[in-house]
């Protein structure tokens, strides 16, 4: 094994989520880090606390990204294009990024701000995008709940090989996110 000059935080993580996205997250361990990385196992301690720290990295950069992707999505996007683009961008990060997605589902606890304030940015999107239906504020909540729901549960799905008919599931989104637009239109 190589030496660790050099070796930092960001290639560890990525290296993870790469790892984490191929295998999956539950399979995801320091010993393949350290070997994809060509390192000692005990280098990687001096960058991250251990699988748990690794994991919350993880949660960190997936929750950074998801967000990310929703917001370049909305982007000059308004009403029913902005709730399409930015259900599709979910969608599409969750088939992309399987592992990386896993480790940032889970609400921020209480005492993580960095995690709180990235997970504020996410819903802030959202609930931008939301605006134009001119919800009251608890309804809102329960849109940007709705939409997250709908986008996990059709791409955990669908990755999962839930759909076995030979229908477009492209077509079905896309019906499935109109269904919950017109729903906000009649709120």
């Amino acid at each position: 094994m190589g030496r660790s000059v050099g070796l930092t935080r960001a290639q560890i993580v990525a290296v993870a989520a790469t790892i984490a996205d191929n295998a999956g997250l539950d399979q995801l361990t320091l010993a393949q880090v350290a070997a994809h990385l060509h390192v000692k196992l005990p280098s990687l301690y001096n960058h991250i606390d251990g699988l748990q720290g690794l994991r919350r990295e993880l949660m960190l950069l997936g929750a950074q990204q998801l967000g990310a992707a929703c917001a370049r999505a909305a982007i000059g996007k308004a009403g029913d294009e902005a709730v399409l683009a930015t259900s599709q961008a979910y969608r599409d990060f969750v088939l992309d990024r399987p592992g990386l997605y896993a480790a940032s589902v889970r609400a921020p606890a209480a005492d993580d701000e960095e995690h709180q304030a990235l997970a504020r940015a996410t819903l802030e999107v959202v609930l931008a995008v939301l605006a134009p239906y001119r919800l009251a504020e608890a309804e809102a909540i329960h849109a940007v709940r709705g939409l997250r729901s709908i986008a996990h549960g059709f791409a955990t799905l669908e990755q999962a090989g839930g759909f076995g008919y030979a229908l477009d599931r492209d077509e079905s989104f896309l019906r499935l996110v109109r269904a919950y637009i017109a729903g906000l239109d009649s709120s």
